[in-house]
């Protein structure tokens, strides 16, 4: 319908230039039509005093609207307006035909394979076509484009598809060569996520159009696909471990599947955690989805993530201001756990601290810490119920770097002496801390003699707490939290305050006057983390539970193993992703601290990487100018497998000796063949952003047809400049005929003869 109005192809107007090929100048056409309308305008006025009293007003300037525009279009086309554009020239250029060949074009949809179909519409006389104009050649495509011969070599099989790359490459390496235009033949699944902006640029630079035609349904009919899932990359031993699951489903609103987290990095496949989901409307850990009744795609179902596990012993220092439960329940729960050690001082009396989890008898012999490398050697702290004046400005400012320069773990407990109580809201730690503090104090209370019959402290879930691997007492949601309001009450309370906006609240507590009020807030603050749990009585969970109820030790476990987890060392080694599809490139990254904790960008850093059949490599990483005490460093991996790679930091002393600063493990696995089971669906998307940033055009395969008329008019290759009269345009006869009869059908309806 295009065509038939305005003659050319919607191509020629988006890239030709429109020119006026009349001798006469442009500024007299404009002069005449100004002209025309003054004289249409006098003539109406001339005449409307023996016009009807209808016609009189607004009707008339209709009139002169009409009369004018038909006078402008004619004066236009006496100036015999054309369109210029660059049009290839033919037999002196060559399109570039891309099939796609990855694994994915096999898929069987109305009863043939992707690829078949692409055969079949280049065969239904679209390459024919081409090549009476045109050279071709024909490539298939996956992570590199291979030409070949005939369409008979393709065997869709590969094990991934990148088209960015493949078409970056199709340009450097036809630098030389007069490329008119490429018509790529896909279903638009990249592995690499996306087309690189590079190979658009370099595109774009020789003004190749690449034409997409899409194969594939756009949506699949029944089919449960994982998305991805969202592991932490380390944890410590014996720890559990949130997982973030994200899936899609088609066709299966309203049923049920069954997610489960398995351990195979033993072989064994053993099951970690299992949960049926609801499907709403639209070592190693393997995360899996039960399959479904006709299901589609059973390959993309599961999902493989890496998690490096620490078996090393964490350290916390714990300070308390006064013997209290509190104290000694905590220390029960940490001794069951052997990846989290607790190194206390509990002041007995106003000058007597009482030294418990030492390692030698020198540590902590002068109070706590006054120097940067003596605090920074513990992972963790723990303030209890003891006021900031205990602490001198310079350790106060040592517990903010602490957290915000060493990544450390800050917990503040409530007690009589601490948060407001205490006056840390004049403190210098009050910016790190999750709440703001009341500003007066008195916000300590202690419960009421249980035989009296009051009302006591409780607690309960926040939304945010269902879910948080803190406060997972029960694995089921539901029971998690009724467990929650089951547990005995507290023994005393403190107000926390007010959270601050980048905080979360996982658990309240409901005081004796029926105020909800937070009880556990967490936040993060520079590399480290700080925490309130505001109260000094959690202690009656254990002492009040029933014998064999774990409820109190495991959340303290739960909470110690949070402060402590994520807290770095002084090399911490880093890649994209651990699990390489089809690809093994791998960029390292180590951000590299010195002994007290501030960037070392003079130092020597290097990966040793062992892989599988006895692949060994030493990668030199070097520093990055713009980011002090960060270092890069790449390298492929050659073979499918896992990969351990250990990063060390050295660096040289007074005599010129190196000395290591730290080192840090990761480990990383190459998968090949899985990146192709997933996104199956045709990626239309993809396909028309990348036609749209180039020149091209997106087609289905059933309007391949007019394909060779659309290709010629391109910059790319061997071009002549071609012009096209516009005046003879149907659409330019059309509007003609209907401004003269719409003039004559409103006299008519007017009565103006």
């Amino acid at each position: 319908m295009f065509e038939f109005f305005l003659k050319y192809p919607r191509s020629v107007y988006t890239q030709g230039q429109f020119a006026l090929l009349g001798a006469w100048p442009k500024w007299v056409l404009a002069l005449l039509i100004v002209a025309a309308g003054l004289g249409l305008a006098l003539l109406i006025r001339s005449r409307r005093s023996e016009a009807a009293a209808t016609v009189r007003g607004w009707h008339s300037w209709i009139i002169w609207g009409l009369q004018t525009l038909l006078a402008a279009i004619l004066l236009v086309l006496l100036w015999q307006p054309a369109i210029t554009i660059a049009e290839l020239k033919p037999q002196q250029n060559i399109i570039a035909l891309l099939v796609d060949d990855s694994r994915s074009m096999a898929i069987t949809e109305n009863g043939a394979t992707r690829e078949a179909q692409a055969v079949q519409a280049l065969q239904n006389g679209v390459l024919d076509s081409l090549k009476r104009s045109f050279q071709t050649r024909l490539y298939r495509v996956d992570s590199a484009p291979a030409r070949i011969e005939s369409l008979k070599d393709l065997q869709p099989n590969a094990t991934s598809t990148r088209l960015g790359d493949s078409l970056k490459q199709l340009s450097e390496e036809t630098s030389d060569l007069p490329i008119g235009a490429v018509v790529l033949l896909s279903d638009g699944d990249d592995n690499a996520g996306g087309i690189d902006p590079d190979a658009i640029s370099a595109l774009r630079a020789r003004h190749i159009p690449v034409h997409t035609v899409g194969l594939g349904r756009e949506r699949a009919a029944h089919d449960v696909e994982l998305d991805d899932a969202e592991v932490a990359p380390r944890a410590l031993a014996e720890s559990r471990i949130a997982v973030r699951i994200a899936l899609h489903q088609r066709g299966y609103a309203g049923s049920s599947i069954t997610l489960t987290v398995r351990d195979v990095s033993s072989g064994a496949g053993k099951v970690l955690a299992s949960r049926a989901v609801k499907l709403e409307k639209e070592g190693t850990l393997q995360i899996a989805a039960a399959p479904l009744p006709g299901e589609e795609n059973l390959a993309n179902n599961t999902l493989t993530r890496l998690v490096n596990v620490s078996s090393d012993a964490r350290r916390i220092l714990y300070i308390e201001g006064e013997p209290r439960w509190e104290y000694k329940f905590i220390r029960q729960a940490e001794e069951d756990d052997r990846m989290v050690q607790i190194v206390s001082m509990d002041r007995t009396s106003q000058n007597k601290v009482y030294r418990q989890g030492i390692s030698d008898p020198k540590e902590l012999a002068e109070g706590f810490p006054s120097r940067a490398e003596d605090l920074f050697r513990y992972q963790g702290l723990i303030i209890g119920s003891v006021e900031a004046a205990y602490f001198t400005p310079n350790q106060q400012e040592l517990i903010h770097e602490f957290v915000d320069r060493r990544g450390g773990g800050l917990l503040l407990l409530g007690g009589q002496f601490a948060l407001a109580d205490g006056g840390w809201n004049a403190s210098k730690i009050v910016d790190l801390m999750p709440t703001t503090l009341p500003g007066q104090a008195a916000t300590f209370h202690r419960e009421a003699d249980p035989r009296s019959g009051l009302t006591h402290t409780t607690a309960e879930l926040a939304p945010a707490g269902v879910d948080n691997i803190i406060t997972r007492l029960v694995d089921d949601s539901a029971a998690n939290a009724a467990k929650w309001k089951k547990l005995p009450y507290l023994m005393d309370y403190e107000d926390p305050g007010t959270p601050k906006p980048g905080a979360e609240v996982l658990a309240n507590m409901i005081t004796p006057e029926g105020r909800k009020l937070p009880l556990l807030i967490t936040q993060s603050f520079g590399r480290g983390r700080a925490a309130i749990m505001a109260t000094g009585g959690s202690w009656r969970w254990q002492m009040s539970s029933p014998l064999g109820d774990t409820a109190h030790d495991l959340f303290w476990q739960q909470l110690l193993r949070w402060v402590v987890s994520d807290t770095p060392g002084r090399v911490v080694a880093s890649i994209p992703a651990q699990v390489l599809l089809d690809n093994g490139a791998v960029k390292l990254t180590a951000d590299v601290r010195d002994q007290q904790y501030n960037p070392a960008p003079d130092t020597k850093v290097e990966a040793h990487i062992l892989g599988p059949s006895g692949i060994s490599a030493r990668v030199e990483m070097s520093p990055l100018p713009d980011n002090p005490g960060r270092f890069q460093g790449t390298w492929s991996a050659p073979k499918t497998g896992a990969y351990l790679t250990e990063v060390t930091a050295q660096r040289a002393d007074a005599n010129g000796k190196f000395q290591e600063l730290g080192r840090d493990v990761l480990t990383f696995q190459r998968m090949d063949g899985v990146a192709e089971n997933f996104h199956t669906e045709q990626n239309r998307e993809l396909l028309e952003r990348l036609a749209a940033q180039t020149g091209g055009q997106y087609w289905k395969p059933e309007e391949l047809s007019k394909l060779a008329a659309r290709i010629p008019y391109s910059e790319a290759g061997v071009t002549v400049r071609e012009t096209r009269d516009l005046w003879n345009l149907p659409l330019v006869f059309l509007v003609l005929v209907l401004l003269r009869f719409s003039e004559w059908w409103l006299r008519r309806r007017w009565g103006i003869v």
